[in-house]
């Protein structure tokens, strides 16, 4: 017997929900998870593929102590996430090197989209692993897993047991690199926002895919308010009008909650096509809005200046971004360094957050009071139980 839980939907992008009583119902127990993603979640799969300059000195400093495939000066969200689940930091699934991948794979990639684009990884920064391609590599391993603990060589214990792909989370934080590769083409707002629809609907036959292939509990991230970032707003044309109360460029905040509103409108079909998913929407924009918001309050300072640049107004410098060297009298010298204090920073290189903002926004998020239902991390699977 399977009884489906419903839930109010809140139209506002912007409510903060609060959590559902749960008292007395049990937690999910994720065994497993898989990652969906870009750069936000990425644990360093564009490291497994072109090495440490792909991801320099000095991120990863503060938490691992050197690069850890991460653009960041430490965690990620997906790092806390799996750590409150009580699970190891998830490895990517480039990285073969004396992997473990028994409790889940991290299929994301810094400069991941959603649609593919059409240029190279060289020409843009934009990775060639879009989510249709993170779901091909998803489905291989899938397979490639049932066949290596079949064959129960020494692998077999590196590989997550068949069970463990129906109890998983599967999460997503991806959508963001579609609107910046708009801007990066120099299109306009509205033609940017006029791709959006079909972004959302390849985002969507992914989640229906991993449904079929048995994955029912989804923890789904939307994008977050671009135009606080750094790298917006000292790249793009902005005049003074187009800034709201905050200092972020509202014009390029509207693309991001009109993204947004339609992922939203997308799940609520989703929930009626996948009965037996437990699909959690979680509100990253007004999470990170909010952090923003109150900086100063909470002793980060300015929210637009950069931890780890060099130069600008928010020391930033597209052309010079964290981890930038030069040869200095035939040495080579890091010239975009870290600041003093990370955590005294929300914004880590420009494009990132800090791993003190990550945790911020993690605290924030894993109770449900940012999510439609309104429930927490550990209870994502309770729109579906299963009476055997």
């Amino acid at each position: 017997m399977v009884l489906i839980y419903r839930l109010p939907f809140f139209v506002s992008s912007m409510l903060v929900l609060i959590p559902i009583s749960i008292s007395g119902l049990p937690e999910c127990k994720f065994p497993a998870v898989f990652n969906f993603g870009d750069s936000n979640s990425d644990t360093g799969a564009l490291s497994a593929m072109f090495g440490e300059p792909a991801n320099p000195p000095p991120n990863g400093e503060a938490f691992f102590h050197s690069p850890a495939g991460r653009r960041c000066d430490g965690r990620l969200i997906i790092d806390f996430i799996a750590e409150d689940l009580g699970l190891p930091y998830l490895s990517p699934f480039l990285d073969s090197m004396g992997t473990n991948f028994s409790n889940g794979a991290n299929f994301a990639t810094i400069g991941s989209t959603i649609r593919r684009q059409n240029t190279t990884i060289f020409q843009s920064g934009y990775s060639p692993i879009s989510l249709d391609i993170q779901y091909e590599e998803f489905s291989w391993f899938m397979k490639r897993s049932k066949l290596i603990r079949e064959k129960g060589d020494m692998f077999k214990n590196l590989m997550p047991e068949e069970s463990k792909f129906s109890s998983a989370l599967y999460t997503f934080d991806i959508g963001q690199n579609d609107l910046t590769a708009g801007y990066d083409l120099n299109m306009s707002i509205e033609q940017v926002k006029a791709y959006v629809p079909d972004v959302i609907s390849q985002f969507t036959d992914t989640i229906k895919k991993v449904y079929a292939d048995g994955g029912r509990a989804f923890w789904i991230h939307n994008t977050g308010p671009v135009g606080c970032l750094p790298y917006i707003m000292d790249t793009q044309l902005i005049t003074a009008d187009q800034v709201d109360n905050l200092g972020c460029a509202d014009l390029f905040n509207g693309v991001s909650r009109y993204f947004n509103q339609k992922l939203k409108e997308s799940i609520i079909q989703l929930r009626t096509e996948l009965p037996l998913a437990a699909i959690t929407y979680v509100d990253i924009y007004a999470a990170k809005y909010s952090l923003i918001a109150q900086s100063e309050k909470l002793g980060f300072g300015d929210p637009f200046l950069v931890c780890c640049g060099i130069g600008g107004k928010y020391n930033f410098n597209n052309a010079r971004r964290c981890g930038s060297t030069e040869i200095v009298n035939g040495k080579q010298i890091l010239i975009a360094k870290s600041c003093e204090d990370p955590s005294s920073r929300i914004n880590w290189d420009g494009v990132h957050f800090t791993e003190a903002a990550n945790k911020w926004i993690y605290d924030q998020i894993s109770n449900g009071a940012f999510s439609d239902p309104p429930v927490p991390l550990k209870m994502a699977c309770l729109n579906r139980i299963n009476d055997k």
